[in-house]
């Protein structure tokens, strides 16, 4: 009798062969990297002062009727941070006066409110403004220029040359510019610092620099400080 062999089921191989995938994983990668857009730094871009011809000795005066020192001030919170909702600002012109402040306490330094209004901050706004108007007259009047495309009918073209022009009238030396000393102290927020450098720009002024406040700036804030408790 013959005996039935069993039956025995083919075992297939069930093995990916990943290989050709190498070459298509690199294709992907270099279509990517050709055509993806890199992701730029988020800096702080801060437009500098120009370099202006003076001579050597008047290189660090400044004509005392241009200069306008701002001061920035804070308080301090419980955790010891600085409070964004209590910035305090400070400004005088010119030098500081000093002849009535052991006595009287008197001196050219006022307070100003540091309060936002759409984004804004009308008080430190409305000053430079002031004291820039020559040059934030001519800067309205081109900006109406480039709104009603007057300088050039293609967008990109217009508006290249209006931030030409807007550079001309930022550095034009027959307008009378002032120039912004902008000092903050260890209490002031960095946010209000950051939006009063926005305000130089704001308002076209390109003469301007952070100083260290000293001893006088501390002294007539103090004896304002203590005359506004008074009140």
């Amino acid at each position: 009798m013959a005996i039935k062999s069993k039956s025995r089921q083919k075992k297939f191989d069930t093995r990916i062969d990943f290989t050709p995938m190498v070459d298509m994983n690199m294709l992907l990668i270099t279509f990517f990297m050709l055509c993806t857009t890199m992701i730029k730094s988020q800096t702080l871009k801060i437009a500098l002062p120009t370099n202006e011809k003076v001579e050597k000795e008047d290189q660090n005066k400044v004509k005392q009727s241009e200069a306008v020192t701002i001061i920035i001030d804070g308080e301090l919170d419980e955790k010891g941070l600085s409070d964004p909702s209590k910035g305090k600002l400070y400004y005088y012109d010119g030098m500081p006066e000093t002849e009535n402040l052991a006595t009287t306490g008197e001196s050219n330094m006022k307070q100003i409110q540091f309060g936002t209004e759409d984004g804004a901050y009308p008080a430190i706004r409305g000053i430079l403004q002031e004291r820039n108007k020559e040059v934030v007259k001519e800067i309205a009047e081109l900006k109406d220029k480039w709104k009603k495309h007057e300088f050039d009918k293609d967008d990109d073209k217009n508006t290249e040359i209006f931030q030409q022009k807007r550079k001309e009238a930022t550095n034009n030396e027959n307008f009378k510019r002032p120039v912004v000393i902008i000092k903050a102290t260890p209490n002031a927020c960095y946010a209000h610092v950051v939006s009063v450098l926005d305000e130089m720009q704001i308002n076209g002024i390109v003469r301007y620099q952070i100083d260290r406040i000293n001893e006088v700036d501390s002294a007539m804030m103090i004896l304002l400080q203590g005359k506004e408790l008074n009140k």
